[in-house]
């Protein structure tokens, strides 16, 4: 079985653009990523977009295909201010987005605002939405270069302890690079934010949290009883 070579993989961290003017700091504010329902919510700063976008693990990814608009869920990574997606060559993602404007969000759930009516009711929420074109990636570096970041973003450090893509893996497969052109992020956090309601009113109103949990890994039943837990596991479950 062939395999590709590791020569060409970066090992570096997810470059950040250089603070050094309002336009590196902040994504412009256009037409296109402006909030306009609630819009002290809005958030342009880069650091916070990439904070909610480091922190999620599934992107929904917009496109059109065939005249129509789909939606499809995807796992990603970031380096700087690129996305990386992938897929299968013959799937409708791949063959629809490549060179295609694409628009993508990921959602953090952080709790149900509980309302005396449903129409106060609400969630807290941290939520990002990019828009950027999709480009194929063709050279080699670059592709084990984006496969490595969706990986490591969902588990970092398992691309070294795993081994690398064959050539034939590389051919079934699409990796897309999606430059953030324009970005928004809006976030809403506190309690009830209470409207018109009868004085004898007495339903329960408060905030009920969410919130995600790693539990304790389970290992196939083909992995030999004498080995370990990988590091890259035990550092995500708490298991180390």
């Amino acid at each position: 079985m062939n395999r590709i070579r590791t020569d060409v993989l970066s090992s570096t961290p997810m470059a950040e653009p250089p603070l050094n003017s309002e336009s590196t700091l902040r994504f412009a504010v256009t037409s296109l990523n402006r909030i306009r329902r609630h819009h002290e919510r809005a958030q342009y700063d880069r650091a916070s977009v990439y904070a909610i976008l480091d922190r999620g693990l599934v992107a929904h990814v917009a496109f059109i295909d065939d005249g129509r608009p789909i939606v499809i869920p995807m796992a990603y990574g970031r380096d700087g201010d690129r996305l990386f997606l992938h897929g299968a060559r013959k799937g409708r993602f791949s063959t629809a987005t490549a060179g295609e404007p694409v628009s993508i969000a990921v959602t953090l759930v952080d709790g149900l605002v509980v309302a005396r009516t449903a129409f106060d009711s609400s969630m807290n929420y941290r939520a990002v939405v990019i828009h950027g074109r999709a480009i194929e990636l063709e050279d080699e570096a670059e592709r084990l270069h984006g496969l490595r970041c969706v990986t490591e973003h969902a588990l970092p450090g398992r691309w070294d302890e795993i081994r690398p893509p064959t050539e034939q893996e590389l051919k079934a497969t699409v990796v897309l690079a999606v430059e953030i052109e324009a970005a928004a992020a809006k976030v809403r956090n506190g309690g009830v934010v209470h409207g018109k309601a009868s004085e004898d009113d007495r339903a329960w109103a408060g905030v009920i949290p969410i919130s995600s949990t790693v539990g304790t890994p389970v290992p196939d039943s083909e992995v030999p009883t004498d080995l370990s837990v990988p590091a890259s596991v035990a550092r995500l479950s708490g298991a180390a």
